[in-house]
C-alpha cells in the first residue's frame, strides 16, 4: 500500500533500524556514570551528537537532544524569550508556522508578552520586508520555518535572519521538513529538528542554540543535556536519529531530483485529469517531495477515506478531517481553496508506478464523491432568472455551502447576487476562492442573524 504521508511521518530509515538495535545492546547504560559501559555509552552519545551537529552545521556543544521536535519548539521559543527578557517581551511569528510554534506564541500572550504575525501570500512565503517592518527595539525572538509544512514553500530564511541581524534579534528557524534535505541556510540563532520526519524514531527533537545567545532554559533544574531538556537521554532513539539523518543526507541530492520530478508530474496532471483543482503552493521554491491541491465540491473527509480504501495514505488541510471545524490555519493564511485539500508527501524510495497508479484512481474517486454530495457537473443555466437568491446552508458543513452556491448561481442574470447564509469557518475561505475559479465577484461577508452572509455577484 502505497504511504504518501511523509510530511507526517517518514517510514523507519533501514539504517535507522539497524542502529537502534545495536544501541539497545551496546547503549542501556548511563552515559553520566564513569564505569566501563557508562563510557561506552557516553561514546555512543558524543558519537551521535557530533553526527548530527555536523548536519546541522553547528558545534556539538551547540545542540541538545530533546524527547520530541515539538519539545525543541517549546524548550528554544521559551529559553530565548526568558534568556532576553530585558530586551521586551516581544515575540515574531509567520501565519503558517507549526501549531508547536503558534502555541508557545499563545502561551507567551497568555503570559502578558506580546506577538506580531507575519502574512503570507498566495504561495505561502513570508517576505523579508515584512519581517523588518514588524521588528522592533523590544522584540526578543523572531520564529520562521524552513520549509511549511503543509504545502512545502520554502521560506527566504536567510533574507530574514540577515534583517533580524541587523535588528539584534535572534532567529529560531523550525527546520523540521527540510533537515533531511539539506542544511539550513546561516544566519539562524536557534534552530528545532525532529528525527522521524526524516526516516529517525519518534520521541527524538533537536534543538540547537548558537554560542552567544542568550539562553535561559525553562523549567526545573537538570543535569542532562546542558540543563536543557531534563530527563535520562533515550540514547539509543538518538543514535538511530544521527545515523539515519546522516545517511537521507548522503541520498539526499540524488533522491531530491528523482522525487521531484514525480511530484511535478503530479501539479501538472491532477488539473488535467480532475476539474475544479487548485494546486496550492510555490512551484518552484518548495520541498521535493511535497505537494498539494484541493478539490471543489468534495468533502475531505470522504476523499481520505476513499482514497485509503484505494490503498493510499495521504493527508489533508481540509477542515472535514479535522476535530477543529475549521479549516488548515496554513491555507486561511494563503486564502485558497480548503475543500476537498489532499497533501501528497513521498518518502524516499517511492516508485514511479506507484505515482501512476495514483494519478489513475483520483479522478475516479473525486468523481464518485462529487456526485454522492451531488455537486454541479457544469455551470447550470435556468431561463427564469431572478436578481438575488438566498441559500440558507446553516449548520451544513463543507463542501456543502459551496455545492448549493455553484447549483443556482446560473439562476441570477450577469449583476445579480447569490447570498450564502453559512457558519461553518471554511466558507469563509472557500466561497471566495470558489469564485475566483469560477471568475464570479467576491462582494464580501455580512453579519446574519445565524453565522454569516457571504454574497457573490454573477459576472459570467
Amino acid at each position: 500500500m502505497p504511504y504518501f504521508d511523509a510530511a507526517s511521518s517518514a517510514p523507519l530509515h533501514p539504517v535507522a533500524r539497524q542502529a537502534l538495535l545495536a544501541a539497545l545492546d551496546e547503549g542501556w547504560a548511563d552515559p553520566a556514570r564513569l564505569y566501563r559501559e557508562g563510557r561506552r555509552a557516553r561514546l555512543l552519545l558524543d558519537a551521535a551528537r557530533e553526527t548530527a551537529a555536523e548536519a546541522v552545521g553547528c558545534r556539538p556543544d551547540e545542540l541538545t537532544f530533546t524527547p520530541s521536535g515539538t519539545r525543541a519548539v517549546h524548550s528554544g521559543i521559551s529559553g530565548a524569550l526568558a534568556g532576553r527578557r530585558r530586551t521586551g517581551r516581544h515575540l515574531v511569528v509567520s501565519a503558517v508556522e507549526h501549531s508547536s510554534v503558534l502555541h508557545s506564541a499563545a502561551a507567551h500572550e497568555a503570559q502578558g508578552g506580546s506577538v506580531s504575525e507575519v502574512a503570507v501570500d498566495r504561495s505561502g512565503a513570508v517576505s523579508a520586508a515584512a519581517y523588518a517592518d514588524v521588528l522592533r527595539e523590544d522584540t526578543a525572538l523572531a520564529c520562521l520555518q524552513s520549509a511549511n509544512h503543509e504545502v512545502g514553500t520554502e521560506q527566504p530564511v536567510a533574507e530574514v535572519a540577515e534583517a533580524c541581524r541587523a535588528a539584534g534579534v535572534p532567529l529560531l528557524v523550525d527546520a523540521a521538513q527540510s533537515l533531511g534535505w539539506g542544511p539550513v541556510p546561516d544566519g539562524w540563532s536557534l534552530l528545532a529538528a525532529s528525527a522521524h520526519k526524516w526516516g529517525g524514531p519518534s520521541g527524538v527533537g533537536l534543538l540547537a542554540v548558537r554560542k552567544g545567545v542568550r539562553f535561559a532554559a525553562q523549567g526545573p533544574a537538570d543535569e542532562r543535556e546542558s540543563g536543557r531538556a531534563a530527563g535520562f537521554e533515550n540514547l539509543p532513539a538518538i543514535v538511530a536519529a544521527a545515523a539515519s539523518l546522516r545517511a537521507v543526507r548522503a541520498q539526499a541530492a540524488a533522491e531530491s531530483v528523482r522525487l521531484r520530478a514525480l511530484v511535478d508530474r503530479i501539479r501538472a496532471r491532477v488539473p488535467q485529469l480532475v476539474s475544479d483543482v487548485e494546486v496550492v503552493g510555490d512551484p518552484v521554491r518548495r520541498l521535493p517531495h511535497l505537494v498539494t491541491f484541493s478539490c471543489l465540491y468534495v468533502d475531505g473527509e470522504t476523499l481520505l477515506h476513499e482514497l485509503d480504501r484505494a490503498e493510499f495514505s495521504v493527508s489533508s488541510g481540509s477542515s472535514c478531517t479535522s476535530s477543529t471545524l475549521t479549516p488548515s490555519h496554513v491555507l486561511r493564511a494563503m486564502g485558497v481553496l480548503s475543500e476537498g485539500n489532499v497533501r501528497v508527501s513521498l518518502p524516499s524510495g517511492t516508485a514511479d508506478e506507484e505515482v501512476e497508479r495514483f494519478l489513475d484512481v483520483l479522478p475516479r474517486v473525486v468523481a464518485e464523491v462529487r456526485e454522492r454530495l451531488g455537486a454541479p457537473v457544469s455551470a447550470p443555466r435556468s431561463p427564469a432568472l431572478t436578481a438575488s437568491l438566498v441559500i440558507d446552508a446553516l449548520g451544513k458543513r463543507c463542501p456543502i455551502p459551496v455545492i448549493e452556491l455553484a447549483k443556482v448561481i446560473g439562476e441570477v442574470p450577469p449583476g445579480g447576487t447569490v447570498t450564502v447564509l453559512s457558519d461553518d469557518e471554511a466558507a469563509r475561505l472557500d466561497i471566495p476562492a470558489w469564485c475566483a475559479m469560477r471568475e464570479q465577484e467576491y462582494v464580501g461577508e455580512e453579519p446574519a442573524d445565524r453565522g454569516s452572509a457571504y454574497v457573490v455577484r454573477r459576472l459570467t
